[in-house]
């Protein structure tokens, strides 16, 4: 999730004003009003990668 984010930062025009401080591999710095924001997208990455069984 981390690297997902880090990319959304380099490809998203919003994003690009969010400072994100990268601790380590797995650990991330984000200011709070792009809190939400990166949940939703997070949120929409899982939805357009779920997996339906063909019926």
């Amino acid at each position: 999730m981390a690297q997902f984010i880090i990319n959304l930062q380099q490809f998203t025009a919003y994003f690009t004003k969010v400072h994100i401080h990268i601790l380590d591999g797995t650990h991330l710095f984000v200011q709070p009003h792009a809190a939400e924001m990166i949940r939703s997208a997070i949120s929409e990455f899982r939805d357009q990668n779920s997996y339906e069984k063909p019926a």
